[in-house]
């Protein structure tokens, strides 16, 4: 680690930066809760009108190599700047105003008046359609605007200096080769949920298949989740900030249905971590049992995915599947969400297998899926778009990284 930020010496980083001056010595700061990957520091400044900044650092930099997340929302970033022609996306995610690349630090500004759209929703156990749409409108914005435009493409494939940067990464992979190693790294019962995916030949065919038709055609987040979306306190009283987009850390060129199953999965999540669970209960009665019942989140993914579609229509000439695609990707993400538990948590029980179940029926069946869903059939949800013009073919790019990892089976399973 080259220089590492603390609550004791973010002031002086920032100072030394000249992003604040030595009158806001006085400023207060807080060390925010820690993400998976980075330290985060919320900084106010005394003398700066009560400008707050959120300094982030990732984890774990040697001298060997810097990771490149934070140089990813950096370039990000350079990419709004370079383009204003981009002026509505750069609308949509807060101001980056300082990157150190050495010591992989980024500073941008942190905005009070805005709150996590999960915590909103625990906080508040409402699902406005309002919000909704303004996160279909936005992320199909950013899927329109880029669409099959070359510059843009090649910018973000710019790499840190001294660095190599795969051009594309197709995340339909699934889970990775699992050696002797994954018994020492999760708890017993979890092994559970690794046998389950690897029995099923079916979801092995469907995440291969997915692989396969991925295509990668604009710009995507990567990482869209409740989390990272953020809402206006006073958001029933605006309309053009009502919701902005943050940690464009994952951000690459990519294929626009997994940025939309990623947000799908998260909204299901609020039913799924609802269950109520127990061994006397079959896997369907859990479903119907949920606290929070599919038909309250139901109205907020279908207007969401109709403010997509309004907002890039033409994606429905080109992508026959995309639906399909879509829904499949939401299944994955539920898996790898499944995963992310078992690691940070070391826990993986009955709910855990009843959103296996779901995440294994989207994957496998998605055309039998979308009703189940959304509650409504699919020519419901989907308008007439033969209208609007098609989108050019496009190329069949070359996929740089592996893009399925094969079946294998833990000793004893």
């Amino acid at each position: 680690m080259l220089f590492s930020l603390s609550s004791h010496n973010v002031i002086q980083y920032l100072q030394k930066a000249g992003l604040c001056s030595l009158e806001d010595r006085a400023v207060t700061e807080h060390e925010l809760p820690q993400s998976r990957k980075n330290s985060n520091f919320l900084v106010n400044l005394s003398a700066g009108n009560g400008q707050q900044l959120l300094v982030k650092q990732e984890k774990d930099i040697t001298n060997d190599g810097i990771p490149q997340e934070l140089f990813n929302e950096w370039l990000f970033h350079q990419l709004l700047q370079k383009f204003p022609v981009l002026g509505n996306i750069a609308a949509m995610a807060p101001l980056v105003i300082h990157f150190d690349q050495e010591n992989s630090i980024l500073v941008r500004n942190y905005l009070s008046e805005y709150q996590e759209l999960q915590g909103f929703y625990q906080q508040h156990d409402i699902y406005p359609e309002a919000i909704a749409t303004a996160i279909g409108n936005r992320v199909g914005l950013v899927h329109r605007t880029t669409c099959e435009r070359r510059e843009y493409r090649d910018f973000i494939a710019t790499a840190p200096q001294g660095q190599f940067r795969y051009q594309f990464h197709n995340p339909a992979q699934g889970i990775g080769t699992m050696g002797p190693e994954i018994l020492a790294q999760v708890p017993g019962d979890a092994l559970k949920f690794y046998s389950l995916y690897q029995s099923h030949e079916s979801l092995a065919a469907a995440i291969a298949d997915l692989a396969y038709n991925w295509q990668p055609c604009c710009l995507t987040h990567n990482d869209l989740k409740l989390e990272n979306i953020i809402v206006h306190s006073r958001w029933q009283h605006l309309d053009d900030c009502l919701i902005k987009i943050i940690d464009w850390e994952a951000t690459s060129w990519g294929d626009p249905t997994f940025d939309l199953g990623c947000l799908l999965a998260s909204y299901l999540e609020i039913w799924l971590q609802s269950l109520v669970v127990d061994s006397t209960l079959e896997i369907e009665e859990s479903l119907a049992l949920a606290l929070v019942p599919l038909e309250l989140i139901q109205p907020s993914i279908i207007a969401l995915v109709r403010a997509y579609l309004n907002a890039f229509p033409a994606i429905m000439n080109y992508r026959s599947d995309f639906m399909f695609r879509v829904i499949q990707f939401t299944g994955l993400r539920l898996i790898d969400r499944i995963q992310e538990e078992i690691i940070d948590h070391q826990h993986f029980d009955r709910r855990g297998l009843c959103i296996f179940q779901v995440a294994n029926n989207l994957l496998t069946t998605p055309q039998n899926s979308v009703e189940s869903i959304f509650g409504i059939p699919e020519s419901e949800l989907i308008p007439d778009l033969s209208t609007f013009q098609a989108i050019p073919d496009l190329e069949r790019e070359q996929n740089l990284r592996r893009i399925y990892y094969p079946t294998t089976r833990l000793r004893g399973c």
